[in-house]
């Protein structure tokens, strides 16, 4: 029989940026060819709090409110999977979620909130989960469970934290590993990324789902190929920023946006397109729409940060300033 805490579990969940290899975590490639990327966890978080009610019932409050007496009638899916899996057999819980960002804007809010939500359900029942089983977890409701054309990184970055490499092998399993970066490369990294919100959220399971769907039929191999190409990337963006060459980083973030543009025609549109140019002539060595496209946050790196900024402040966009986070998915309650 579970039992369960009496006080409030506060847990929060970082939010992410792909440097590198994004797109080759979906299961129609790595199953395939084996998949590969480099990502970083920022300041920026969901957070989850858990406890439980004076009256029996499900109480939730998340950009709806529920309440309702059993876990089939939660209209939540992740919740409700989640609550299925650890099977509390007269639930009396109230789950509340909030975020530093809005949803849809390619920083990978469906992972962090999953992970959130199930360290804080773990803690708040007394059972235990380490790390890989949080990612594992995560994976097997958002993926499995709920079938959403998604990859697997957003649930690993979240659970791990910090700036790490990202090995999908054919059977599902994941090596991750701490990029060697040196504590002054990671400073100046830091400052010279720059995020700007475009204006636009949008959904990327859409954009997923198209390119999920024309790896499996890609009869000339043409998004293959450009997958191959992204993955090569990703190495070659661990060995720049390893080797401390963060111009030449940079540099490769361009051809990485063009890449990612064709594998679908929802990836950007003619005002991301305009604000993009914009960057790289304001100093930007290069950037790209993070996540899976069609709206959200622009990255850019540059040397200079200042021009970018005040070219893009007459453009109505101000820098989301942030700072890397190491410690990934973790209970903050007092």
């Amino acid at each position: 029989m579970l039992q369960y805490h009496f006080v409030m579990i506060i847990v929060k969940s970082p939010l992410r940026l792909t440097f590198g290899g994004g797109g080759t975590d979906l299961p129609s490639y790595y199953t395939n060819f084996e998949g590969h990327l480099i990502s970083a966890t920022i300041n920026k978080y969901v957070y989850v709090s858990v406890s439980r009610p004076f009256l029996p019932g499900i109480k939730l409050n998340y950009s709806q409110t529920e309440s309702i007496s059993t876990i089939d009638e939660v209209n939540h899916p992740i919740i409700r999977e989640a609550l299925h899996i650890l099977k509390p057999t007269s639930p009396q819980i109230e789950i509340t979620s909030f975020a530093d960002i809005p949803a849809g804007t390619g920083l990978g809010s469906s992972g962090s909130f999953t992970t959130a939500l199930l360290v804080a359900l773990h803690q708040h029942y007394h059972v235990d989960l380490s790390t890989s089983g949080l990612a594992e977890l995560a994976c097997e409701i958002e993926i499995d469970k709920l079938q959403q054309p998604i990859g697997r990184q957003d649930q690993y970055t979240a659970a791990y934290g910090g700036l790490n490499s990202f090995h999908f092998a054919q059977d599902g399993t994941v090596k991750v590993s701490k990029l060697k970066i040196d504590w002054e490369v990671r400073k100046k990294l830091e400052r010279n990324l720059l995020l700007f919100f475009t204006g636009y959220s949008r959904s990327a399971n859409k954009v997923l789902a198209e390119q999920d769907m024309s790896t499996k039929s890609d009869v000339n191999n043409s998004i293959v190929k450009n997958l191959h190409r992204v993955k090569a990337m990703g190495f070659e963006a661990q060995h720049f920023l390893e080797k401390g060459d963060l111009n030449s980083f940079g540099q490769q973030m361009n051809e990485h946006w063009q890449l990612k543009k064709s594998r679908s025609h929802q990836m950007s549109n003619e005002r991301i397109n305009h604000l993009y140019e914009l960057g790289l002539k304001n100093g930007a060595l290069g950037g790209k729409l993070v996540g899976a496209g069609g709206g959200g946050f622009l990255l850019f790196y540059c040397e200079y940060p200042e021009k970018l900024i005040t070219a893009m402040g007459k453009e109505g966009l101000r820098p989301l300033y942030f700072n890397f986070d190491e410690l990934g998915t973790r209970s903050i309650s007092v």
